[in-house]
Order: C-alpha cells, then sequence, then structure tokens
C-alpha cells in the first residue's frame, strides 16, 4: 500500500539485494567461517581474525537493516500495513536495535573482554592451541587459580552470549523478511 504509487525497479532491486547480501553474510559469519576459523588457526589468532572482522560486520548488518527499513516504510505507511506487512516491519525494526546494540555496545566490550583475557592466558602460555576445546583442563586451572582471570571470563561468557543472542534474533528477523519477500513475488 504505497503512498506515491509502486516502488520503482531499482527500489525493489536494491531492497531485495541488501536483504539477501545481509542474509547471505550473517549465515556465513555466524555458522560457517567461526567454526572452519576456530578448527584451523590457534585461539589467540582466531581472536584477533574475529576481532578485525566482527566491527566491519555488525556495522554492515546494522547498515543493511537500516536501509532495508528505510526503504520499505517508505513505500509501506504504518496506517495502511496489513498484518503481513506489519511483521516485515516489525522484524526489520528489531534487527536495527539488536545489531546496533551488538555493533557499538556489545561487541565491543566482548572484545575488549577477549584482550584483557588473552594478556593473562599469554602470561601462562596458553592460546596457542588449535581446534575448539583444545586444552581446557589448563584453563579451567588457571580460571581456579587467578580470581581476575574467572571474572573476565564470566564476563566474556556473558557478553559473548548476549552478542550472540542479538545476531540470531537479527538473522531470523532477516530469513522472515527473506520468506515475507519472497511469497511477495509476482512470477519466479
Amino acid at each position: 500500500m504505497p503512498t506515491e504509487g509502486d516502488p520503482t525497479t531499482l527500489v525493489k532491486t536494491a531492497h531485495l539485494i541488501i536483504l539477501s547480501t545481509s542474509w547471505g553474510m550473517q549465515i556465513w559469519v555466524s555458522f560457517i567461517s567461526g567454526f572452519v576459523l576456530i578448527n584451523s588457526i590457534s585461539r589467540h589468532t582466531f581472536g584477533l581474525v574475529q576481532s578485525s572482522l566482527f566491527p566491519y560486520y555488525l556495522y554492515s548488518v546494522l547498515g543493511g537493516s537500516f536501509l532495508n527499513l528505510a526503504l520499505y516504510a517508505l513505500y509501506h505507511p504504518h496506517e495502511l500495513l496489513n498484518s503481513d506487512e506489519a511483521i516485515q516491519i516489525t522484524s526489520f525494526f528489531v534487527c536495527v536495535i539488536f545489531s546496533a546494540l551488538n555493533a557499538q555496545w556489545f561487541g565491543h566490550t566482548t572484545t575488549e573482554i577477549m584482550f584483557k583475557m588473552q594478556e593473562i592466558e599469554k602470561e601462562h602460555h596458553l592460546g596457542q592451541e588449535v581446534g575448539f576445546g583444545t586444552n581446557r583442563e589448563s584453563y579451567k586451572k588457571l580460571k581456579k587459580k587467578d580470581s581476575k582471570y574467572q571474572k573476565l571470563s564470566q564476563r566474556f561468557t556473558k557478553y559473548h552470549g548476549i552478542t550472540m543472542v542479538c545476531n540470531l534474533i537479527c538473522v531470523i528477523c532477516n530469513g522472515l523478511n527473506l520468506f515475507y519477500t519472497a511469497t511477495n513475488l509476482k512470477t519466479f
């Protein structure tokens, strides 16, 4: 129900490219690249790579979400929304909020804590092992022995969990929007 007519082909194309690129990037970063990297490079190198890539990733998701919300809202005034359109615009809005929180606070805080933990780990000759869960006993001993490390580990787990939940919410929101966009295609 657009206000000034239907969106142009260019607007529709831009919307679909931004949405599908953002969702594809989310799937790759969330479910593939991290698992490949953690099993291929050392723990500290993995942390360094993630700390370099994630700000770009998080702000890309935020930018894509904002652009999609703006484009969608432009052609779908809230007073004329049907239930499917209301779900879509709400999903775009939720994704903007959670990606902003992730990009601005949670992701940054998680990285800061990780680097503090790595300093302590280096002092104890940890962090060069390759593979998820490798050398777990040494990390458990370090937590028992060093209360500062234990507190950092607890904070890291908390913020990493929040970051993961925010990211998953955005993946679901963009996946939902792709579903609704696909169901509204006139031809295939």
